[in-house]
């Protein structure tokens, strides 16, 4: 077993999908939901995420040759739809819908966000479907495709983890703490997907350095 490369791999994915940053976040997309369904959402996002990100593993760049999308193409979009969820938080559009389905015995299940943006653009994004491609690409065969998945499904329990507690943050922070959280993290999403888009365009030679 190559130890180094367990370790590279794991501090790689840890860096790209960063769960103690993403956190907050899905305490601000699942603001107002009941426990149980909050729970059900972290589960179905992490599911996804792995499901996504097992898919780019095997398949690599194949997956987007095929339909002929290439990664700077999927870094735009990844981007694109990043900041319409970035404006919602900012201007709580979220907050509004959720508010008014309150009196209502289940939320609508249209307003889900556990496979997008959770699951895809956040954990399953950009950097870290490009990420797995080249983790594999550095071991290629069966065992070091295994080995770059059972890292990145270490990383998505870290990941489970923590969204599963975030109800002691939500807690901690109080309505008004999630509603300053929410529209700061509305602007810093929205930089994010700025810099999706700019990475995208950087990779087709349409942006400087």
């Amino acid at each position: 077993m190559d130890t180094a490369f367990l370790i590279t791999a794991f501090v790689t994915m840890v860096v790209i999908i960063d769960p103690i940053g993403m956190t907050p976040i899905f305490v601000a997309l699942t603001q107002g939901m009941a426990p149980a369904r909050r729970r059900a959402v972290a589960i179905r996002a992490c599911i996804g995420a792995a499901l996504i990100l097992a898919v780019f593993g095997a398949f690599g760049e194949a997956v987007l040759g095929f339909v002929g999308i290439s990664m700077p193409a999927f870094r735009i979009a990844g981007g694109m739809l990043l900041f319409l969820t970035a404006l919602d938080m900012l201007f709580e559009r979220r907050t509004r819908r959720r508010e008014g389905a309150a009196g209502r015995a289940e939320e609508d299940e249209g307003d889900d966000p556990s496979i997008f943006p959770l699951a895809i653009p956040l954990i399953a994004g950009p950097g870290s479907i490009a990420s797995v491609i080249l983790l594999t690409g550095q071991h290629p065969g069966i065992a070091g495709l295994a080995l770059v998945l059972g890292m990145t499904l270490a990383v998505l329990v870290l990941v489970l983890v923590l969204f599963l507690s975030a109800g002691l943050l939500e807690r901690a922070l109080g309505r008004t703490g999630i509603n300053v959280t929410t529209r700061l993290l509305g602007m810093l999403l929205a930089a994010l997907a700025v810099q999706f888009v700019l990475d995208g365009l950087r990779g087709v030679g349409l942006a400087g350095p």
